[in-house]
């Protein structure tokens, strides 16, 4: 990657854009400058880049002039608002939140998966949700060899999930319940500490949170499949980073457990960690920081003549976010695709 841009990341006091400005300088990522935005409270606060700090500047709807990619970690009521501004300047945005997934404008990009979705951008690629990312990553070379007819996906999220918030509820609540007080939830609806949540996001009247209908949608999307039926149970864990995902499959072609482990291991992004002998399946408390996704206890299920079922785990913060943003510029780069065609599309 040759060509010198000049790069933004909105959101960049937030976990997310923290791990944004990480994971651009650790990737050598070629921009002659790199630039840090957040709201105007945070204005003027600095933010580590490598071995020297930003200073924030204040998010408005003009900045984007010069700039040529913006990686966006600010929530969807900004990323509504801002974006578009961006790509009329000729900014290509990327961006992190929900606001632009399933926005027939916009492809909903895992670089392992469908990169070539990029092609036809028009200024603005969505980031898919952190659990989707890492089931389609090591699910996507399963279809292709085999056609997923349907998949079954029971999620194991940590807080980070929620943000700074939700880490910060489990670190005063563990501390509450050992000191003997009650612990407050201001955060989640009930404790986290030693709890599960089977509730991430807001119930819809078909009784699925919103979290579990994301996966549903943005799998179909980003395979380009509506044949693909998903159906997901989204639970949040007191652990606070890493997602794990128990995840079923049936095919139309049958594929054993042994050959599903040999396409994972030659599969981009995955890392096969699976020896139930050796007592070697991946833990969320042993990926975190790590780019891969991890996928162990791959086995067949005797239910059905051609199913799988396995285990997938990711750091959501890392692939969940940063690492596939940060991806998604990379493949633009790389596929000269840093370029708005029409700066009107999205200020109807």
């Amino acid at each position: 990657m040759s060509k010198k841009l000049t790069v933004a990341v909105v959101g960049a006091t937030g976990a997310v854009g923290r791990e944004m400005l990480k994971t651009l300088h650790e990737r050598e990522f070629p921009a002659t400058e790199v630039r840090a935005f957040a709201s105007a409270r945070s204005a003027g606060t600095r933010v580590p880049f490598g071995e020297r700090e930003l200073t924030v500047e204040e998010l408005k709807e003009d900045v984007f002039e010069g700039i040529d990619l913006a990686i966006f970690s600010a929530g969807g009521a900004a990323s509504q608002k801002f974006s578009p501004h961006a790509a009329h300047a000729g900014c290509v945005v990327v961006d992190n939140s929900a606001a632009w997934r399933m926005d027939d404008r916009c492809p909903l990009v895992v670089p392992e998966v469908n990169a070539s979705a990029l092609d036809a951008h028009q200024g603005i690629i969505a980031n898919p949700n952190c659990s989707t990312i890492q089931m389609v990553v090591a699910l996507k070379p399963l279809h292709d060899a085999a056609k997923i007819k349907r998949i079954v996906v029971s999620t194991y999220q940590a807080v980070s999930g929620t943000g700074q918030k939700g880490i910060e509820e489990l670190e005063r609540q563990v501390r509450d319940l050992f000191n003997g007080r009650d612990p407050e939830n201001k955060t989640y609806p009930y404790r986290i500490a030693f709890n599960c949540l089977p509730h991430i996001d807001v119930f819809l009247e078909n009784d699925y949170t919103k979290e579990e209908m994301k996966m549903v949608h943005e799998t179909v999307k980003i395979f380009n499949d509506p044949s693909v039926k998903v159906t997901a149970t989204c639970v949040r864990v007191p652990v606070f980073y890493c997602h794990a995902e128990s995840v079923n499959i049936e095919t139309e072609k049958k594929i054993s457990a042994r050959d599903a482990r040999v396409m994972l291991s030659q599969a981009p992004g995955v890392r096969v960690f699976d020896n139930p002998r050796e007592l070697m399946y991946p833990m969320p408390g042993y990926c975190v920081g790590e780019d891969a996704t991890y996928v162990g206890r791959i086995r067949e299920d005797e239910t059905i003549e051609n199913g799988l079922n396995m285990w997938i785990v990711a750091d959501n913060i890392r692939k969940g976010a940063a690492l596939n943003a940060v991806q998604i510029a990379e493949a633009l780069v790389q596929r000269e695709l840093v370029r708005v065609a029409d700066k009107n599309v999205f200020m109807a």
